[in-house]
């Protein structure tokens, strides 16, 4: 059978990605999302360089570029003392050692730029109200059911429909995802409400004992950023609900008059319990794969959660172009360049939380003295496998 329409469950940045990588290989793409219209909810995130890989690979990277903000370092501070523990510089040698910046930007910004390419190729069909409750699959190819009844064909069928996904519990069949018991609180505040010795150019973390504290600029500096995170056992997922301040400041007490103050300043704050899913081997199930957080969902400590699905929709573009007379080889020469990859962030992203982010007494201590000790050059190192290429053997981004 020869890949001709290819349906994509999901509309968010992996299901968006996808559909552009996938235009841009020619095919006809159908984006099928749930909601009625399409956008993005919560606000900051981070873009190393393997995410303006992709992003060129796409053709929108000028556009993504004129949207963010380039840090100027990750800066890690000590929520206890108010002490800088570390910062890693992201300048020129940055640049020149991993071929793209770092930079922050706001979620519906980067969801926009991918959008409009979007809604700008013929190929690609944008279509709302549709949640694929499920699928059935032949020789033919696959029919997905969707809430209303309504009944969608297509060759190929992309689950990108996110951390609770309809279509891994066929795919995959591993039950709910798990709470990891981390309670994050979101906010934006307008620049002139951020303190003055506050507003750096950085994507700052205050690591402190089961807690830590995010801020970065956004929005040609209009706004910046807070996310505060609370290891507290919450036993239950929760999405964007919202919360009052004294509820933030409950896992805050403890912690330097400095990063508390970040509390205080913030404004509509909304809670999220963290959740992600162990790494499985397989998202492939005949001619429909997973992709992003629903092949993958991860925790927020590596920044790369919306970062892999756009490396997954390259490195998909690629091997269903490749494959284009055997659909089931391509999804599975997909999967097994991406498994490991992603598994690996998935398991580092637990590991950071429990021994960089959220360590106390002799823990912490020793946490800052190993870091204190590295140079520069040693972060780059350590880094260089996950911001140095897209990780794809052979689907490099276009320049």
């Amino acid at each position: 059978m020869k890949v001709r329409t290819i349906a994509i469950a999901g509309g968010g940045i992996g299901g968006l990605s996808a559909a552009l990588g996938l235009s841009n290989k020619g095919f006809d793409v159908v984006v099928l999302e749930k909601a009625s219209e399409l956008g993005e909810i919560g606000a900051g995130i981070q873009l190393g360089p393997n995410a303006f890989h992709a992003l060129d690979y796409f053709g929108v990277g000028t556009a993504a570029r004129e949207k963010a903000v380039f840090v100027d370092m990750l800066r890690l501070m000590d929520a206890v003392s108010g002490e800088e523990i570390i910062h890693i510089p992201l300048d020129e040698p940055f640049r020149e050692r991993f071929g793209n910046p770092y930079a922050v930007i706001h979620r519906a910004d980067l969801h926009g730029v991918l959008l409009d390419a979007c809604r700008a190729r013929e190929n690609i069909d944008l279509r709302v109200n549709c949640e694929v409750e499920g699928y059935t699959q032949d020789a033919d190819g696959v029919t997905m059911r969707l809430a209303g009844g309504e009944q969608v064909s297509a060759d190929v069928l992309i689950g990108a429909d996110g951390l609770w996904s309809n279509l891994r519990a066929s795919v995959v069949g591993d039950g709910a995802p798990r709470v990891s018991g981390h309670s994050t609180y979101r906010s934006v505040i307008p620049f002139d409400e951020m303190p003055e010795e506050l507003r750096w150019n950085a994507a700052t973390l205050w690591a402190g004992p089961k807690c830590h504290i995010v801020h970065y600029p956004l929005s040609d500096w209009k706004y910046f950023n807070l996310v505060a995170t609370y290891h507290n056992d919450a036993p239950e997922p929760v999405a964007g609900l919202p919360v009052t301040k004294d509820e933030v400041r409950k896992g805050f007490a403890h912690i330097h008059e400095s990063a508390r103050k970040i509390i205080e300043i913030g404004n509509d704050w909304r809670l999220w319990v963290l959740c992600d899913r162990d790494p499985v081997e397989n998202w492939v199930d005949g001619q429909v794969a997973l992709l992003g957080d629903a092949a993958h969902p991860m925790m927020q400590y590596y920044a790369q959660g919306a970062c892999m699905a756009m490396e997954d929709a390259v490195c998909l573009s690629h091997n269903l172009d490749t494959h284009r007379t055997d659909v089931h080889a391509g999804l599975i020469a997909y999967q097994d360049q991406r498994l490991v990859r992603t598994a690996r962030v998935q398991i580092g992203s637990r590991v950071i939380g429990d021994l960089v982010n959220h360590p106390e007494g002799m823990h912490a201590r020793v946490r800052n003295e190993i870091m204190r000790s590295m140079s520069v050059d040693d972060y780059y190192d350590r880094l260089a496998w996950l911001y140095g290429s897209t990780g794809l053997t052979e689907a490099e981004p276009a320049s």
